[in-house]
């Protein structure tokens, strides 16, 4: 398996990622559509390790990026949602790829989500695991389960997925005021866009301390969503990482079906 690392640099920025092939299979082959895997915020690439493997097993390629200042990517004065998603819809125009299956977790999937909207056809299929839903207009605070996270539990939340620690030290932490506060910034257009958005759409919460999705949005987002679903896993913010398993055995027969 390739886990070579890699640059590019859409939009002006060096983006960094890892191309993984299955065992005996060329550079860029591999079963049906290449996966993308996006981490959240604090991570890196290697976040996705475990879960890669199981892809590139089952015969899948595997692209996972390093979000701009994250891990081995270039750091920049500027960290807008639409700068994440168009840096990974210009690495899959630098790798010639038309269409992939994405997965995303929290600050990833809320970039594949934008992926998905904005750039029609690109995304074939849509794994949102604990992505943080965006207010609309005149919505109250999100309804987190047990309490609503301080700045400092959001900080460690996100930053904590890291699977190595070296990870967090390679991280821009200058974005995280800018990201917190888009999160917490009504989009309207957000909300506007989910009816048209035609890729199948599996929407992953966990329902334990910690997690960032609140669940009337969730509800309210399923119901707009023309090919959605949503599964529920008892786990906190990062569900990959702590109940691997059963991520696998869900998202796995998603991409797959």
């Amino acid at each position: 398996m390739d886990t070579s690392a890699l640059t590019a640099t859409p939009n002006g920025v060096v983006i960094a990622y890892r191309d993984s092939a299955p065992r005996g299979a060329g550079s860029g082959e591999g079963k049906g559509v290449p996966v993308m895997l996006v981490h959240g915020m604090g991570g890196d690439a290697r976040t996705w390790d475990r879960f890669a493997r199981r892809l590139t097993a089952a015969g899948r390629r595997v692209v996972a990026v390093d979000l701009r200042g994250h891990g081995r990517s270039a750091r920049t004065s500027s960290y807008r949602f639409s700068e994440f998603a168009a840096d990974v819809a210009g690495l899959c125009e630098h790798l010639g790829i038309d269409a992939v299956d994405l997965v995303g977790h929290s600050l990833g999937g809320h970039t594949g989500s934008l992926m998905a909207q904005q750039y029609p056809g690109l995304v074939r299929r849509l794994v949102l695991e604990e992505a943080p839903l965006p207010l609309r207009e005149h919505d109250p605070v999100p309804e987190i389960p047990s309490h609503r996270p301080t700045p400092a539990e959001l900080w460690h939340a996100m930053t904590s997925m890291a699977r190595n620690p070296r990870a967090v030290f390679a991280f821009d932490r200058s974005m995280t005021e800018s990201v917190i506060s888009q999160f917490r910034t009504p989009n309207p257009m957000w909300w506007e866009e989910l009816p048209g958005l035609k890729s199948p759409t599996l929407l992953l919460r966990g329902v334990h301390r910690g997690s960032m999705v609140d669940p009337h949005l969730l509800a309210d987002a399923l119901s707009l969503l023309p090919n959605g679903a949503v599964r529920e896993i008892p786990c906190g913010h990062s569900i990959h990482r702590d109940r691997s398993a059963e991520f696998a055995g869900t998202v796995l027969p998603f991409l797959t079906d």
